[in-house]
């Protein structure tokens, strides 16, 4: 079988392999002397970049070292920064498909320009140059968009905030924040606790303001409640709700919003929203 595979003209596996996958072309560069010497070819690397990917190029904060196109792939699938360093770009190893991450200069934070409300920093932990410091407010709403045709088409993304709590944080487990995506006429809602109420504080809170919880519980649209979760980067994420990435050019809308308790919260702090796809 290796020997028949061997007289195939490696300009034909080139072109076989550009219909397949990253993941394939990887697998496949191990068959056979052929296919190793195809599977490092331009024209199949080209096929698995984005359609922009020289617009991409061009808004990049630092360049990228690269000789062939695998290697441009492969930088890529590594975060870079774009646009001043106001967005990530990164592409999924396995499937090539585009992530992005908006941070949280990039987002629509209310009141986020009030130095009472919210402060903005550097910090080593992040990939942006700043993050943004909720000090204390009582109106909590964080809004995105993103347009579908710079993301892949026939893909499912999920969306998700990417925060930590600061050790001074209060205020953020008394009502859950409510959750939305939405893409034309399809919403998907949700809501989360922003921190979880330790078991001793919850039962205080469940005999001393049973009533008023339950109150503000209900003014709270309902939805699939979501926890949030560490990330491998040393952050937590909560997922905000999915979208499909059709064909059609859309607008993308995504918010997190806290705005019914009236209660002073503090303490959270906001990396950015990341849009990846699920079924990479």
């Amino acid at each position: 079988m290796g020997g028949f595979i061997d007289m195939l003209p490696e300009d034909c596996v080139s072109a076989i392999l550009s219909f397949t996958s990253p993941t394939d072309t990887f697998r496949s560069s191990m068959v056979s002397s052929t296919f190793h010497s195809a599977a490092e070819s331009d024209v199949v690397w080209e096929t698995f970049l984005p359609a922009d990917y020289k617009n991409v190029l061009s808004r990049v904060v630092t360049p990228l070292a690269f000789t062939t196109k695998k290697e441009l792939f492969l930088c890529l699938c590594n975060p870079v920064l774009i646009d001043g360093g106001k967005k990530s770009f990164k592409l999924e190893k396995l499937s090539g498909k585009i992530s992005y991450m908006l941070s949280a200069r990039e987002l629509s934070i209310t009141w986020g320009n009030d130095p009472m409300q919210w402060s903005w920093k550097s910090i080593h932990q992040s990939r942006f140059p700043e993050v943004a410091e909720l000090g204390t407010t009582s109106w909590l709403e964080i809004r995105g968009k993103i347009y579908t045709q710079i993301l892949s088409p026939i893909t499912t993304y999920g969306v998700y905030l990417i925060m930590k709590i600061s050790n001074r944080a209060y205020g953020l487990d008394s009502i859950p924040s409510e959750m939305l995506v939405e893409v034309g006429n399809k919403v998907c809602n949700g809501m989360t606790y922003l921190r979880h109420k330790d078991g001793k504080k919850q039962q205080m809170e469940c005999l001393f303001y049973r009533n008023r919880t339950e109150v503000l519980r209900k003014r709270v649209i309902e939805g699939t409640e979501r926890i949030p979760s560490e990330r491998e980067d040393g952050w937590m994420e909560i997922e905000l709700g999915e979208f499909f990435s059709g064909e059609a050019y859309e607008e993308v809308k995504m918010s997190l919003m806290e705005v019914k308790g009236y209660q002073l919260k503090g303490g959270l702090i906001i990396e950015g929203i990341e849009v990846r796809p699920i079924d990479s």
